[in-house]
C-alpha cells in the first residue's frame, strides 16, 4: 500500500523547506543579459512621478540602528545584498533598486523606548517589546534558525531576558514559523487572532503543491543575487530556509478592540479578518503611543491576488480597516511599526502613510468596479486606469510587491470571475493546441520568429512574449524560440518595478534555457503543522488527490477510518468518482483502518511506513486489506517541479 500521504503542503513559502534550495548561476552570454535601449528608456519614464531627492525613507530605515552581525548564516545571509550599495544599474528599475536598498539594511533597531526590531534577517521583521518579566516578541519570522539568529543579536546587544509572551499578528508563516527559535522552553503566553490555528493549517493545504511551485517564480530562490538576477521581493529581500514550527496560541483575540495586559504592558487589539490574511489583527500600545500595523499597512502596494495563487482579497474591506485605524488611533500615535519595512514617526508622517494606503486600496477596488460596469473587461481595465498622482507619487504606494495591473484584475475576478463575457473566451483551446493554431495562422515558426525579432528590436516586448510563448508551446524543442523568449523575458524583468514580477520573468527565462533543474522537491510541511491538521481537512486533501477517472471505475469502494487515541472515526466512500467522508460515522461490514494520531502523523512526515506501523501494532486493518489498498492506490502524489513556461 502507498503511504497514506507523502507530504502535507501546509506551507507555501519555500522558506519552510527542510533543505535550502541552491541558487543557480546560469551560463549567460553578454548578449543574453544586455539591456535594451527601450528598457533604459522605459525605466526612466516609469519613475517620473517619483521624487528621488526625498530621502525620508532612508532616514527612517537608519533611525535607531544599534548593531548587526557582519556575516550571515546558511539559512539567510543579509550580506549577500552588498551589491545594492552601488547606483542603480540599467538592468533594474531604479524604483525597485531604491526599495531593495532600503530593505537590505539589516540589524537591530530601537523603534521607541522599550520597543526594538530586528529587520532583514528574513522576509519579515521580528519585534521585541520590553515587558515586566521579559520580552514580548511580535511575529518571530519564518524559521527556527532565522529567529534564533535575531534573538542572539538581541541577547548580545540588550542582554539576555526570557520570552514572556509572543504576539502573532496573522496566519502567514513569515509571522509565526520561527517561534521555536526564541527559547528552549515554551512556557510563555502566545496571543493570536481569532481562527489562527485553522487558517494556518488550511489556507493553502488543498492547493499547496501548485502554490509552492509558483512561489519558486515569485520569490526567486533559484536566481543568483545580483544586478542581473534577484535583487529583492519588495516586501522583503528573501525568505529564510530551515525549520518552521507552530505552537498553538494560549489566547485568541476574538472581539474587536479587545484590551488586556501582556506581561504588564497594556495592549488594545483591532481585528482585521479577511483582508491581507484570513486571521489577522493590528494592535495599539497606549503607554508607548505606538501602533503595530501588522501587514495591513506597508511601504508598498500589497497583493490583492498574490501571483503564487490564493483567494482574492477585497480592497474595499482592506481600505475600510485602515480608515478605522485612522479614526481610532492616528491622533494618538507617535510611531507606527509593521511586520515588514521600517517605522514612521510623528502624527503627520503616520497619517501620510496610513491615508495613502487607505486611498490606494479603495481606488483600485472602486475604479475596477466602475469600469467593469461600463463594459471594460479584466484585461482592458489595467490599460485604461492609472493611479492619480496623489497616490502614485508616494514611494509607499508603488508596485514593489503587488502591482496595480494584477490587483485591478483581481478585483474584477472578485466580482465577475476570470471570464470577461466575450463568447470567444468561453471555451478557448488549451495552450499547446492554441499555440499550434496560432503558428499555423501566422504562417509558420519562422514567420513568428521574424515578427517577434522585429518587435524585440523595436523594444515592443509584451506582445513579442505572447507570440513567442505560443511558438514555444507549439514547438517546445525549438531552441531559437526558447532563447528569444528568454531574452524578451529578461527585458521585461529589467523594467519591472515589482520584485515578484522581476523574479517571475527571470525564473521563466532561466527555465526556458536550462530546463527544470534536478533538485529535490522542497518539504513544505513541518511537524507542528502536520500534527495540527484536522482530520476532516486531511480527508479533503485525500479527495483532491484522488484520480477521479480511475475512481469512477470503483464506485462503491468504502472503508472506515479510526483514530484510536482521540476517538475520531469517519466513513470514507467513493461515489461518482469522488471521495466522500462522513465524520463520526462508522459502517458495519466494510474494512476498517485503525491507528493513533501519532501514527498518522508519522506516515505523513515519512518517518515510518505502513508496514512498520502494522508490525509494531500501531496500525491495524480489519476486513479485506486489499480493499483498503485499492482505495489508497487511487491517491496520487503531485509532481512538484512541473513545467510552467513549457508544455
Amino acid at each position: 500500500m502507498k503511504r497514506l500521504l507523502h507530504c502535507i503542503p501546509a506551507f507555501i513559502l519555500l522558506a519552510a523547506c527542510s533543505e535550502k534550495l541552491e541558487t543557480v548561476e546560469p551560463d549567460l552570454t553578454e548578449a543574453d543579459t544586455a539591456v535594451h535601449s527601450a528598457t533604459i528608456a522605459a525605466n526612466k519614464t516609469s519613475v517620473k512621478a517619483l521624487d528621488f531627492s526625498d530621502r525620508r525613507d532612508f532616514e527612517r530605515a537608519d533611525k535607531g540602528f544599534i548593531a548587526t552581525f557582519d556575516e550571515g548564516i546558511p539559512n539567510y545571509d543579509p550580506t549577500a545584498y552588498e551589491f545594492l550599495k552601488a547606483e542603480a544599474p540599467d538592468s533594474v528599475n531604479p524604483s525597485l533598486w531604491r526599495q531593495s536598498q532600503l530593505l537590505s539594511k539589516h540589524g537591530l533597531y530601537e523603534v521607541t523606548d522599550g520597543i526594538y526590531q530586528v529587520r532583514s534577517f528574513d522576509l519579515s521583521n521580528v519585534t521585541f517589546i520590553e515587558g515586566k518579566t521579559g520580552w514580548i516578541v511580535v511575529d518571530p519570522l519564518i524559521t527556527k534558525e532565522a529567529a534564533a539568529r535575531a534573538k542572539a543579536l538581541v541577547d548580545r546587544e540588550l542582554g539576555v531576558k526570557p520570552i514572556s509572551a509572543v504576539i502573532i499578528t496573522h496566519s502567514h508563516i513569515d509571522h509565526y514559523g520561527g517561534i521555536r527559535g526564541l527559547s528552549e522552553t515554551t512556557d510563555f503566553e502566545i496571543i493570536a487572532p481569532k481562527g489562527f490555528v485553522l487558517e494556518t493549517v488550511s489556507e493553502n493545504v488543498l492547493a499547496g503543491n501548485a502554490m509552492g511551485r509558483r512561489a519558486t517564480y515569485m520569490f526567486g530562490p533559484l536566481l543568483p543575487k545580483g544586478p542581473e538576477g534577484q535583487v529583492g521581493v519588495g516586501l522583503g529581500q528573501a525568505i529564510s530556509s530551515g525549520t518552521p514550527g507552530m505552537i498553538a496560541p494560549t489566547r485568541e483575540v476574538s472581539e474587536d478592540f479587545e484590551s488586556f495586559e501582556v506581561d504588564g504592558v497594556p495592549v488594545e487589539f483591532m481585528l482585521t479578518l479577511g483582508a491581507e490574511a484570513p486571521s489577522e489583527f493590528m494592535f495599539y500600545l497606549p503607554t508607548k503611543r505606538a501602533f503595530c500595523q501588522a501587514e495591513i499597512i506597508n511601504h508598498t502596494l500589497h497583493n490583492l491576488l498574490t501571483p503564487r495563487g490564493a483567494k482574492v482579497r477585497d480592497g474595499r474591506l482592506w481600505s475600510s480597516y485602515i480608515d478605522l485605524a485612522i479614526q481610532q488611533y492616528a491622533g494618538k500615535t507617535d510611531v507606527s511599526f509593521g511586520s515588514h519595512h521600517w517605522p514612521v514617526w510623528g502624527e503627520a508622517d503616520v497619517r501620510e502613510l496610513w491615508e495613502g494606503q487607505r486611498n490606494l486600496y479603495r481606488y483600485i477596488h472602486d475604479q475596477t468596479v466602475r469600469l467593469a460596469n461600463q463594459g471594460y473587461t479584466i484585461h482592458e481595465i489595467p490599460e485604461h486606469l492609472d493611479l492619480p498622482q496623489s497616490i502614485a507619487g508616494s514611494f509607499a504606494n508603488r508596485d514593489y510587491y503587488g502591482t496595480v495591473s494584477h490587483n485591478l484584475k483581481s478585483q474584477y475576478q472578485l466580482y465577475f470571475g476570470y471570464f470577461d463575457g466575450n463568447p470567444a473566451n468561453l471555451n478557448p483551446l488549451p495552450p499547446v493546441k492554441e499555440g499550434r493554431k496560432f503558428v499555423e495562422y501566422v504562417g509558420g515558426a519562422q514567420a513568428v520568429l521574424d515578427k517577434a525579432q522585429a518587435d524585440y528590436d523595436a523594444g515592443e516586448f509584451r506582445y513579442a512574449a505572447t507570440a513567442l510563448n505560443h511558438l514555444v508551446f507549439a514547438e517546445p524543442d525549438n531552441d531559437v524560440a526558447r532563447t528569444m523568449l528568454a531574452k524578451t523575458y529578461r527585458q521585461l524583468a529589467y523594467q519591472a518595478e515589482s520584485g515578484s514580477w522581476r523574479n517571475f520573468y527571470l525564473t521563466g527565462a532561466q527555465e526556458l534555457t536550462q530546463g527544470i533543474l534536478d533538485l529535490p522537491a522542497p518539504r513544505t510541511n513541518g511537524p507542528d503543522v502536520v500534527k495540527a491538521v484536522p482530520l476532516n481537512l486531511y480527508f479533503d486533501l485525500l479527495a483532491v488527490r484522488l484520480n477521479g477517472p480511475e475512481a469512477a471505475k470503483k464506485d462503491g469502494l468504502e472503508v472506515n477510518f479510526e483514530i484510536t487515541d482521540t476517538n475520531q472515526m469517519a466513513h470514507l466512500f467513493i461515489s461518482g468518482g469522488a471521495l466522500h467522508h462522513r465524520m463520526g460515522a462508522r459502517k458495519e461490514g466494510i474494512p476498517t483502518i485503525s491507528m493513533t494520531r501519532a501514527s498518522l502523523d508519522a506516515l505523513n512526515m515519512q518517518t515510518q511506513t505502513i508496514a512498520e506501523l502494522r508490525k509494531s501494532g500501531d496500525l491495524k486493518i480489519s476486513g479485506n486489506p486489499l480493499k483498503v489498498k485499492s482505495l489508497f492506490d487511487l491517491i496520487e502524489e503531485p509532481q512538484y517541479w512541473f513545467e510552467i513556461v513549457r508544455p
